[in-house]
């Protein structure tokens, strides 16, 4: 018999694979989700998902579903709407924009190479570990300025995300509130973790250079709380997303060893007379371009989205929904469905992701402000492992399925690492 609840064990045993057999198996547009005492319907349908987007905030806008991670990012853009959000990703798009076309490609692989050379002195690495702090040390150097974060600062943060991202992730879809003893606890690990945070933001930012994404926002005149609430989001949002993203993206580099040549013939090509990356090259690096599309379709690092309806009742395709319902996106759904992709689980970095179920960073105006850095990030980290570095797996295959939580968080992916003889590339190093 089915009830408001009837699909919550399924989902909380299995999210990944309620997801991926309800699209698959949709009759229509949408699918109804029984996860909560307000109507949930997952949309299968791609053609819908950027009208939905694009719908009017007094229509369809962020809900309930999103609204529970102020309780680490407060009122920020990811968590708010409105004329004072679309002027903060403004001005978070105008200067990541710039900075990705001038400065911030030789950052980037200073920091990368400097963490492979690191592993050089480990029998074995996690690719997630690794993954999430070099990703943290990259957002870190576009937010404060270059080499602001400190050792310390850096670990603090990783610290706070891992005390609470399990307990938000299980949070979104509770029928109730929890226990009183399951809710002091969280509550304290929210406020460890918060105050952790929101210490390190407040060192960092008096010593923030002059060219930093920091300094754009405090030209919004925004209030302490609310530049402290953003730069949270941006510390967490722009390290856990590409960090799981970046550990698939090693893993795999690692288990093809034709890939890996494929790659570092193409860093070559892309390599001026000092050694260093061109970024204008890099927009028509095909293989690196091709392996980042690759990963991102089959980890998603955002691997759900929702939209809640505002008004009265709102018409989407034939299909009236009330006020208060949730329309769930699943990238991790719609990557996977063989409706859109042939063979859709097989890693094919030769595939084009020119499906209209290609979501990785969202659709629309609302797409994922960050969606060009992160893709930079995750090319420069495949040059840069490939031009100098072998890597080999160091367990079974196929690995784990990653664990739903906040973003889609790796299993354990151990590799190790080793220098790349130059002669290997042959003609493509001359």
């Amino acid at each position: 018999m089915q009830h408001w609840f009837s699909d919550l064990q399924a989902f909380r045993r299995d999210a990944l694979g309620l997801l991926d057999e309800r699209g698959r198996n949709a009759k229509g547009p949408f699918v109804r989700l029984r996860l909560a005492p307000f109507p949930v319907y997952l949309v299968t349908d791609p053609d819908l998902v950027k009208p939905i987007l694009k719908m009017d905030g007094t229509d369809i806008d962020k809900g309930r579903l999103i609204y529970k991670l102020r309780a680490i990012v407060g009122k920020s853009s990811l968590t708010t709407s409105g004329p004072d959000q679309k002027e903060r990703r403004a001005t978070l798009h105008r200067q990541i924009a710039r900075g990705t076309a001038s400065t911030y490609v030789p950052q980037i692989s200073a920091l990368v190479r400097g963490t492979f050379a690191r592993l050089l002195r480990e029998d074995s690495f996690d690719a997630h570990q690794v993954s999430a702090a070099l990703a943290l040390r990259i957002i870190a150097n576009v937010l404060f300025g270059e080499g602001v974060l400190s050792s310390s600062d850096e670990a603090a943060l990783l610290n706070a995300v891992k005390l609470v991202e399990d307990d938000l992730a299980e949070g979104m879809f509770r029928i109730g509130p929890p226990a009183p003893w399951t809710w002091i606890s969280n509550r304290r690990r929210l406020r460890t973790a918060r105050t952790i945070m929101a210490s390190v933001v407040r060192r960092t930012r008096a010593r923030a250079t002059a060219s930093s994404l920091l300094a754009s926002l405090n030209g919004l005149g925004l209030s302490d709380r609310d530049l402290e609430d953003e730069v949270l989001m941006i510390l967490l949002a722009g390290h856990h997303t590409t960090g799981s993203v970046a550990a698939w993206l090693l893993y795999h580099v690692a288990a093809d060893a034709e890939l890996a040549r494929s790659l570092a013939e193409e860093a070559a090509r892309c390599t001026g007379p000092g050694g260093e990356l061109r970024a204008s090259d890099l927009p028509t690096a095909s293989v690196s371009l091709g392996v980042v599309r690759e990963v991102l379709r089959l980890y998603p690092a955002a691997w759900w989205f929702s939209r809640e309806v505002k008004a009265s009742k709102v018409q989407i395709a034939g299909h009236t929904f009330r006020r208060g319902t949730s329309l769930l996106i699943s990238p991790w759904h719609m990557h996977r469905d063989a409706r859109f992709w042939p063979e859709p689980e097989r890693f094919d970095p030769s595939r084009q992701p020119t499906s209209r179920a290609y979501i990785p960073f969202g659709a629309g105006p609302r797409a994922c402000v960050g969606l060009g850095m992160a893709m930079l990030e995750l090319q420069v980290i495949a040059l840069e492992l490939a031009a100098a570095f072998e890597a080999d797996v160091l367990m079974r295959a196929p690995p784990d399925a990653p664990k739903p939580s906040i973003t889609l968080v790796p299993p354990a992916l151990t590799l190790s690492l080793k220098p790349r003889c130059p002669l290997a590339l042959g003609s493509a190093a001359a």
